[in-house]
């Protein structure tokens, strides 16, 4: 069936909240809510071992990051460690890994991105390894429909200052990469918004990938897509990362020492 003008998509609207529609999180400092947000992304798919890394830019130019040695299922707020805009540890008892030089190229090539994500997820990077981008099947992958950059090359770690650059570079104005061989990165203006966008874009992955494998599929409409997706690019997923939150909680309220 083809679309008409009485059946393309309309405009999304704001949810409007007149009356909590869940428990309320407690207080969460910067440092415990960047702890869950590794939880929940390791729930996720991101939990390559010992791979990965998330930089969260704070109101005085310096930032937050995991530590180097910890998987992210068990990360609490005090292994979070504080670095400057070049990557120098200022501050926590771990180590901050080598690699995080590539966080350091795309927040200095990104002014507006508050948080950015990298990390081998499971569905990603079979994308990555094939060097391309998968279809949107579904209203799950749509959340995010940004540019999605493939830098196809691979020229070893991202702690070379002249890699991290050209990954920065081949990134550009998209908020989600594939990197050749490696793996992905995801921006976001903060951390609700980052954890929607790799959210949604390992789904999007996983999907495409079982569809492909089940003798392939028709992707969702693509003027549909856009609208799903145009929408929650400017505006929040109401509840989302609340309610993953509190899913880590029940899990290990210990995420919050």
């Amino acid at each position: 069936m083809t679309s008409t003008e009485t059946n393309r998509p309309t405009p999304m609207r704001a949810m409007t909240v007149t009356k909590p529609i869940a428990p309320a999180l407690p207080d969460l400092s910067p440092a415990q809510e960047l702890a869950l947000l590794c939880r929940c992304l390791f729930a996720e798919g991101y939990n390559d071992h010992l791979a990965g890394h998330i930089t969260n830019k704070q109101p005085d130019g310096t930032f937050l990051v995991n530590p180097f040695g910890l998987t992210w299922d068990e990360v609490t707020a005090s292994d979070i460690m504080s670095m400057d805009s070049d990557g120098n540890e200022i501050g926590g008892r771990w180590t901050i890994t080598p690699a995080i030089t590539l966080h350091v190229e795309l927040h200095r090539a990104r002014d507006d991105i508050g948080v950015a994500i990298h990390n081998h997820s499971q569905w990603g990077t079979v994308w990555a390894d094939l060097g391309r981008a998968p279809d949107i099947y579904d209203q799950t992958g749509a959340l995010y429909h940004g540019g999605v950059a493939v830098y196809d090359e691979y020229w070893g770690s991202v702690d070379d200052a002249g890699n991290a650059r050209a990954v920065a570079a081949a990134i550009g104005d998209s908020n989600v990469g594939l990197l050749a061989n490696h793996g992905v990165v995801v921006l976001g203006a903060d951390i609700p918004q980052a954890y929607l966008r790799a959210m949604a874009f390992e789904w999007r992955c996983r999907q495409a990938w079982h569809i492909a494998a089940a003798g392939g599929g028709v992707p969702m409409n693509r003027d549909a897509a856009r609208t799903y997706g145009d929408f929650f690019n400017t505006h929040p997923f109401t509840g989302l990362f609340e309610a993953m939150v509190r899913r880590e909680l029940r899990r290990d309220p210990g995420v919050l020492n």
